[in-house]
């Protein structure tokens, strides 16, 4: 698998905390996209040639190294972790957090910038809320985001 991935577009997924998995299957299957599963524990995937995975160990940030030292232009990586879509940009991937949101090289630096404010906030004590509720309009967001992401890198 590793032979084709690199020679056209494939999803690398940043599995542990993903909600829409079942939704990467489907684009996988219906446009012929190799997706590699890439997670820190074990987590069943369905059994199609299509689909891979690879547990990386509890190591800290051992799921995203894997990711951003295999990510390309070729590559979409799913993920809501701003750090590592950070580094999969500067890699010339694609980026998609699971609520269809693009990552791109012109906001990537407005994320990483509020992710420090919030860490800060957090550290000093500050009671913040998290993100709103993963809904139905996520899902259909993302995707159309993945379609149009894979449809893109085939031109």
């Amino acid at each position: 698998m590793a032979a084709v991935m690199e020679h056209r577009p494939h999803i690398l997924v940043d599995a542990d905390a993903c909600p829409v998995k079942e939704e990467i299957y489907r684009v996988a299957y219906r446009l012929e996209v190799p997706v590699m599963v890439v997670s820190n524990a074990p987590l069943r995937v369905p059994p199609h040639p299509l689909i891979a995975r690879t547990v990386v160990g509890d190591g800290f940030d051992a799921a995203d190294d894997w990711i951003a030292e295999r990510a390309d232009a070729a590559t979409i990586v799913i993920t809501a972790d701003i750090l590592l879509a950070d580094r999969s940009l500067k890699a010339g991937a694609t980026v998609i957090a699971p609520n269809g949101r693009p990552f791109t090289t012109s906001s990537i630096g407005n994320a990483v910038a509020v992710r420090a404010i919030m860490a800060d906030l957090r550290a000093g004590g500050d009671r913040i809320g998290g993100p709103p509720p993963f809904g139905k309009e996520d899902r259909s967001r993302f995707l159309s985001a993945l379609d149009s992401a894979v449809m893109r890198l085939r031109r």
